[in-house]
């Protein structure tokens, strides 16, 4: 079951998850982070190190998160691949606790 990345990550974009991936199954949009459902060998590395704790095995997603999983599956095929870490977004410690940021995510994929 792959894991998904949900509402906690939008505007605040750690790498963290990035970084210990060991199949490069992460896709960045400007400011939210995405899982290939595909290419997750669901190793839960990502899990863990996440700071606003926005990932989740699809079967353990929130139920006000479900949209996420098919948000991950159309912006993993549309956005460009991230495989090394980098700074989190600018305002990221604001954000990370926010609720309700769904209506900020950007569908413009990361330039």
């Amino acid at each position: 079951m792959p894991y998904v990345v949900a509402e906690p990550c939008i505007k605040c974009k750690y790498t963290d998850c990035v970084e210990v991936c060991p199949v490069n199954c992460f896709y960045e949009g400007a400011n939210f982070l995405v899982i290939h459902p595909t290419e997750c060998i669901d190793c839960g590395a990502c899990e863990p190190v996440c700071p606003t704790k926005a990932i989740f095995t699809e079967d353990s997603l929130p139920p006000e998160w479900a949209e996420y999983t098919a948000l991950n599956a159309k912006y993993s095929t549309e956005w460009p691949q991230i495989s090394t870490k980098k700074d989190a977004l600018p305002d990221a410690e604001a954000n990370k606790d926010r609720k309700g940021k769904r209506a900020e995510l950007d569908p413009a994929p990361f330039k």
